[in-house]
């Protein structure tokens, strides 16, 4: 009789201490699941991508791998605010923009600024943006030289509210010796794990590789019949050829 009881006893506190232990475990998995969406965060690329080339594709593969982004959402503008109309259509460069990024995993083209009429203000597609992917941390890739105009930017102000900004850079480049710049220094942060805590208001400079690759010099280029293989993915390259020469692409 002794030891039946002392045997329920037992198996009595073993139940107890396995019911506790799957209560931690299911408010612990409950715990890392809800911390892992909490923490996502998404990259913007915007830009003319006239056309899309290796100087778009490659710092924002390193981005997305050094700041752990779960997608870098390309965007291409209808009408640039700050330079000339772009030398292929609107529907052609998208064309483009799609046949240079399937087949990486996590870049995603986002059509909202060839949709919306009027010029293509940044601010407004990270209010749109912001819209869609309500409290997730945004962060808006863009070159140094993008970084020091900043203050010529539509509603520039409003920026930060919406988004980071990671600024792409060569290592060894610093903050930019500008007033204006000087006063959002206090923003600057050194880690991708700080972007990964608030949805906006912070900026981080991020080395990348340095590619001396333009859309400008790619259309001179090619107008004037010279190669541009090796300076955007073959499948892009061939694409223009066939579009040159009055051929129907297979987009």
């Amino acid at each position: 009789m002794f030891c039946l009881c002392a045997c329920g006893v037992w198996c009595s506190h073993i139940l107890l201490r396995l019911f506790a232990f799957v209560r931690v475990y299911s408010r612990t998995k409950v715990f890392l699941f809800s911390h892992f969406i909490a923490f996502t965060v998404i990259g913007i690329l915007g830009g003319t991508f006239d056309p899309v080339h290796f100087g778009h594709l490659r710092p924002a593969l390193e981005v997305m791998q050094a700041l752990a982004l779960e997608q870098v959402r390309f965007i291409p503008n209808r009408v640039p605010p700050h330079r000339a109309q772009p030398w292929l259509g609107a529907e052609t460069r998208k064309a483009l923009l799609q046949i240079a990024i399937e087949n990486t995993a996590g870049f995603v083209l986002d059509g909202r600024e060839l949709e919306r009429a009027g010029p293509s203000y940044m601010v407004d597609t990270l209010v749109s943006l912001r819209a869609d992917f309500s409290d997730t941390p945004l962060c808006l890739v863009i070159g140094m030289d993008a970084f020091s105009g900043l203050p010529r930017w539509h509603r520039w102000q409003e920026i930060l509210q919406h988004c980071h900004l990671v600024v792409t850079s060569r290592p060894g480049f610093d903050w930019p010796q500008d007033p204006v710049l000087t006063a959002l220094e206090s923003r600057r942060v050194t880690s991708a794990a700080e972007l990964h805590q608030a949805a906006s208001g912070k900026i981080l400079l991020q080395s990348v590789t340095s590619l001396e690759i333009s859309s400008s010099a790619i259309r001179r280029q090619f107008q004037a019949g010279q190669s541009i293989r090796y300076l955007l993915p073959d499948a892009v390259y061939e694409t223009l050829l066939k579009l040159h020469n009055g051929e129907q692409p297979n987009t």
